[in-house]
């Protein structure tokens, strides 16, 4: 969209999970690498996620849902689409040909990661808080292993018992599950982009690569935006 200072761009932020951290960890990452007349126009439903982790896996109805956010984003005039939840990855891969038909791309934020971290390591711990983004987030590695020609061995780690904590307490945890499986991981990913902002503390105490969503998700959504000439 032109405007008299320049080309106005509006970035759609699609969300199943309402968490403060989340939001603010993605705004701020999205803030940093767009311009500052960027509209972001934010999509919030998070009975996608409820519904999603109550039948362990993507059924219709929350594929629909998360769909119809995404052609709501397109009629409200978005430039690009940035999918925020790992659990629903698939579905945005899904809707891959109806965005490049309409020119709206959609940006998962957890694909670049998932590169990153085939890159950098053979072994990698995923830890994650629900199975119903540990999977599809494994999923999403061994996919873009096979595409990077590579073989990785992936490690699960689940974190119990996340729910309900503060910040503090929730680093606390997450610290010490990161320490079950430092040792035997080249990298340590975090599947939900909400564990961002333990990324820090569990890098100084292990001294491992550890890597969190939104900033990847924030470059991989520019650089779509750059490729449509926006930037």
């Amino acid at each position: 969209m032109k405007e008299s200072g320049g080309i106005h761009m509006k970035v759609a932020l699609v969300y199943t999970s309402t968490t403060p951290e989340l939001i603010e960890l993605v705004e701020r990452e999205v803030g940093k690498l767009l311009p500052q007349n960027t509209e972001i126009m934010s999509y919030q439903d998070p009975s996608i996620l409820a519904e999603v982790r109550d039948a362990g896996y993507v059924t219709a109805y929350p594929a629909a849902r998360l769909v119809g956010m995404y052609m709501k984003a397109v009629n409200d005039g978005a430039d690009a689409i940035l999918n925020l939840c790992s659990s629903v990855g698939e579905v945005a891969d899904a809707a891959q040909g109806i965005a490049k038909y309409i020119g709206v791309p959609i940006v998962r934020v957890d694909e670049e990661m998932c590169r990153e971290a085939v890159r950098k390591g053979n072994k990698i711990a995923v830890m994650a808080t629900l199975p119903t983004t540990l999977e599809p987030t494994k999923n999403t590695i061994l996919r873009v292993a096979r595409e990077m020609n590579k073989h990785v061995e992936l490690i699960d780690c689940l974190v119990d018992g996340a729910f309900g904590l503060d910040q503090e307490q929730f680093k606390n945890l997450m610290t010490e599950y990161a320490g079950k499986v430092a040792e035997k991981a080249d990298v340590i990913l975090f599947a939900q982009g909400s564990m961002a902002y333990c990324e820090e503390i569990i890098h100084g105490k292990y001294e491992k690569l550890v890597v969190s969503s939104p900033r990847f998700g924030a470059l991989a959504l520019k650089d779509a935006l750059v490729a449509k000439g926006l930037m």
